[in-house]
């Protein structure tokens, strides 16, 4: 009896593993789905975009996304990346948000040949591990080049004396190392004062620190941080006496979450701010032919995310999201897909940085968008350029529309 019920079982496994029997690759999307779930959603969307493009297939692999939520915790991202290890069907990881989980273990990362693309995460040295084994890309805002833009649009609305409101993590440090750096550049003898905070930072904490900030005499502040805080500081702000408030030029991690549901309405009339964007958004029309073919593309497969009359949150995370995935799409064909995954993930790597066709993107068309790493070439992984960052202002609706000069209208 025990000897047929083992062959029953056998033949119903059999008849499973024939009926699935396609070929399937996993990606793992490591990414806060808990407290910025709208920029991991952006992110997946985008990416799911591009993928419908081939109808989620390479080379007769189906494509299917993982998703991983870290909550924002480094040691949940780096069990991820652990799963991801042990799947013989894995082949890249798609980052998120949160630049301290790529920073903190940028070194397992690579020293395990986990091949990563960062949509999204900002931190300086995500990108710039010191060895040809460098196994992370990023198409996304690089806070190296971020500074100097932001710094650029202080000085262009006449704050040449800002003040630093950073929060105290890896991010938040590795912002104010390039922001001191392209100040010192300018006024090599004046000083650039910081303030820091830290995560969960409530209103209350928020205005001690915006009326030390302004005790300080800047004329502006310059923000690093997420949506949360943001938002909490954006309401201490619009509580001060208006003659006293000051203009807020943000860092884009505000965009990533509720950013707008907390402060939206104090944006209008109470609180300047202009925050950080790649140079893309589906609220600056006319759209391109290629923008309008991927937004009704995107519309059919999430209608409720893409009303006509409505707005994509976290834009940037969709814009960089599809835009990883069409250049994972272009570099799939130049190589031949085995049943190895650390062969398939060494041979992307090497295509990656040897990419020599135009591939359309959102953002932009993409030409050789990566090189080798090397110590004198440390933006060798890095897609977008300072070239590729504006500055954007929130609309009464929650969108975001890009501050072009004329130049960059056409």
């Amino acid at each position: 009896m025990m000897k047929k019920l083992l062959l029953f079982f056998y033949f119903v496994s059999s008849i499973c593993v024939a009926s699935n029997g396609e070929k399937v690759l996993r990606i793992y999307h490591d990414a806060d789905y808990s407290n910025l779930s709208e920029s991991a959603q952006a992110i997946r969307m985008g990416f799911l975009t591009a993928l419908d493009s081939v109808d989620y297939q390479i080379q007769g692999y189906r494509i299917k996304l993982v998703e991983k939520d870290h909550r924002g915790n480094s040691n949940r991202s780096l069990l991820h990346f652990k799963q991801f290890l042990k799947d013989k069907q894995a082949l890249l990881v798609l980052g998120g948000v949160h630049s301290p989980p790529y920073i903190k273990f940028r070194d397992f990362i690579n020293q395990n040949k986990a091949l990563l693309l960062v949509p999204w995460a900002a931190g300086g040295p995500i990108t710039r591990y010191p060895s040809e084994q460098n196994w992370i890309f990023r198409l996304s805002v690089d806070d190296t080049k971020a500074g100097k833009v932001l710094i650029n649009y202080a000085k262009a609305q006449n704050c040449t004396a800002p003040h630093l409101l950073l929060e105290d993590t890896a991010w938040g440090r590795s912002n104010y190392d390039t922001l001191l750096e392209e100040f010192k550049s300018r006024k090599p003898n004046n000083a650039l004062p910081v303030s820091w905070f830290n995560w969960s930072t409530k209103e209350n904490e928020a205005r001690i620190i915006i009326r030390d900030i302004i005790e300080s005499d800047p004329q502006c502040v310059i923000f690093v941080g997420n949506a949360i805080e943001g938002g909490e500081f954006v309401k201490a702000m619009a509580s001060i006496d208006k003659a006293l408030r000051l203009p807020i030029v943000s860092h884009w991690g505000i965009t990533a979450g509720s950013f707008f549901d907390i402060a939206g309405d104090l944006l209008a009339s109470d609180v300047s701010l202009a925050v950080l964007q790649s140079c893309f958004s589906f609220e600056n029309k006319p759209l391109t032919p290629y923008a309008e073919q991927v937004f009704n593309r995107a519309g059919a497969l999430f209608p409720k995310a893409f009303a006509k009359d409505g707005f994509v949150k976290a834009t940037p995370g969709f814009a960089h999201g599809h835009d990883l995935g069409k250049l994972l799409i272009a570099a799939a064909k130049q190589v031949t897909l085995t049943g190895s995954m650390l062969d398939n993930r060494k041979q992307l790597k090497q295509v990656f940085e040897s990419l020599d066709i135009p591939v359309q993107g959102l953002v932009k068309s993409y030409r050789q968008p990566f090189t080798r790493w090397s110590e004198v070439n440390d933006s060798a992984h890095e897609a977008l350029t300072e070239n590729d960052l504006c500055m954007g202002q929130y609309q009464s609706d929650g969108s975001i529309k890009l501050l072009l000069s004329d130049q960059e209208r056409h």
